[in-house]
Order: C-alpha cells, then sequence, then structure tokens
C-alpha cells in the first residue's frame, strides 16, 4: 500500500498572527537596533545614522566623548549609589516592619497599617515643595544621601504593605518549630522566614533598585552640582542646550544605562518569576 501523506493546512487567522508577532517585534527592535547603531558611530547627528541600522563604520568615538567631556562616570556611580543604597534600606526596613503586622498584635497596629494605605492615595508630586523645604532645613539639598531619604522614605508605605501580604501567605509552622528549638523571634526571622521570603525579597531588591534608577524629578529638584546628579538628570541637559549635537553620545549613555538592569534580572530572574507566580511560600 502507498503511504499516504498528510498535509496540515496553515489556517488564515494563523498566518494574520504569524505577520502581526512579526511586525510587532520588529517595532520593538527596530529602535533599539537604531540606538544601539548611533552610539557606534562617529558623527554627532542622527541622520548620519541612516535607515538601516549599522550601516555606518564602527567607532568608540562617542563612548570616549561620553567619559571624557561629560561627568558621566560621576553621573553613573552617583546614581548606583543611590539606587543601592535605596535597595538596602528599603528591603531591610520593609522585610521587618511586614513581618511585625504579619505576625504581631499590638495597639494602633490597624490604624497605622490604614495610615499608611491612606498614604499611597496621595501622588509624591503633591508634596514636592513640603519635601524640598525639609531637606533644606536638614542640609540634605544637592546631596545623596537626602535623595535616597526621599526614596527610601516614600518607598516604606507600600512596600511593607506587599511584605506583609507575602509573609500572610508563609505557614506560621516553621517560625513556631524554630522558638520550639530555642530561637528568638529575631533568629527564626532571619534563619527560617527570611530565606523562604526570598522570592518575594528579590522582586522587592529589583523594583527598588530600578525605582530611582532614571527618575528625573527629584533629583532635578535636589540636585545642583555636576558632580552630584544622576544619569536621567545628566543625560537630559546633555541634549537639552541650543546645539543639540550630541545625540549619538546620547544614544551611548542611554545604552550603558541598561547594563546594570540587564545584570540584575538575569540574577534574579528564577526568583522573579516564583514572586510573580506566587509560589515561592508554598512547600
Amino acid at each position: 500500500m502507498a503511504n499516504t501523506k498528510t498535509h496540515k493546512k496553515v489556517s488564515i487567522p494563523v498566518i494574520l498572527l504569524t505577520a502581526i508577532l512579526i511586525i510587532q517585534v520588529i517595532l520593538v527592535l527596530y529602535p533599539i537596533a537604531f540606538t544601539v547603531s548611533a552610539s557606534f558611530i562617529k558623527e554627532n547627528s542622527l541622520s548620519a545614522v541612516g535607515t538601516i541600522p549599522f550601516s555606518r563604520p564602527f567607532s568608540l568615538y562617542q563612548y570616549k566623548r561620553l567619559f571624557t567631556e561629560t561627568y558621566y562616570g560621576h553621573w553613573f556611580l552617583n546614581t548606583l549609589k543611590v539606587a543601592c543604597m535605596n535597595t538596602c534600606i528599603t528591603v531591610i526596613v520593609c522585610s521587618f516592619t511586614g513581618y511585625i503586622f504579619s505576625r504581631f498584635s499590638f495597639p494602633f497596629r490597624k490604624t497605622v497599617m490604614a495610615s499608611m494605605l491612606v498614604l499611597q492615595m496621595f501622588p509624591s508630586f503633591i508634596g514636592m515643595v513640603a519635601t524640598y523645604v525639609i531637606l533644606w532645613k536638614i542640609n540634605a539639598l544637592n546631596t545623596l544621601w537626602g535623595l535616597v531619604l526621599v526614596y527610601s522614605a516614600g518607598s516604606i508605605p507600600f512596600n511593607s504593605w506587599l511584605m506583609k501580604g507575602y509573609f500572610d501567605t508563609i505557614s506560621k509552622d516553621i517560625a513556631e518549630a524554630a522558638y520550639i528549638d530555642g530561637a528568638t523571634p529575631f533568629t527564626a526571622f532571619i534563619k527560617v522566614v527570611v530565606p523562604t521570603a526570598k522570592p518575594q525579597i528579590v522582586f522587592l531588591a529589583l523594583t527598588s533598585f530600578t525605582g530611582p534608577w532614571m527618575d528625573f524629578i527629584f533629583p532635578r529638584l535636589v540636585l545642583r552640582s555636576d558632580n552630584k546628579k544622576t544619569l536621567a538628570v545628566g543625560l537630559y541637559e546633555m541634549i537639552n542646550g541650543r546645539s543639540n549635537d550630541k545625540f549619538t553620545m546620547f544614544a551611548a549613555g542611554a545604552l550603558l544605562v541598561a547594563v546594570p538592569f540587564t545584570i540584575l534580572f538575569m540574577a534574579g530572574q528564577k526568583s522573579l518569576l516564583q514572586s510573580l507566580a506566587g509560589t515561592g511560600g508554598k512547600e
């Protein structure tokens, strides 16, 4: 008997969906390719890049200009310091606060939690004038620690609620078992609960780091000196002048901004997915 081959017919909806996905990929990847290509040319104008990316000779001239003609190195280090300090403070404070609200009962507990929730209803820009005056009174203007103070204090209410909700999903038996073995509440929290809540803590660390990394409003309000500015303020002022001839150098600076994001998300991808799936606290 002759073998009969059956050919699957490709339906029109599948063809349309494939075409739509291909167009979406092109629309997403083309601006990225254009920016990467612009950062590796010698000319200063974006028009020199051309319609097709990577059609010009390869050059590191814009990266050399970026670190020799601007304070980009200072901006990068300043932003990294602010993001790291904000991450450490937010993770430590919000983890302890969320665990305390989740496991312990004390007077005015619900009142404090409700107050923290109400504070999140108001946009941050409403308190800009008051924030500026407070920083001025404590001599924190044009300082990185003043910026960290604003970021970390502003993120405590929401992130504490976030951590409380996650700690509520973790069984109390694991901490009680540590109490039976002679552990104090602090020891049980550090050695038993924190490892269990690692996915959510990693998620909190990532969001706390990325929040101030490219924030523009508060650094623009607080910082004044060129060597104290962050990446967002520095890159904006780089192309804000009348000449506007530094767009390819701006593309080089913007490309380097993505390096820490890539490293962090690759390192914490597994924990991040577990946190988003809500499986970190399940046994």
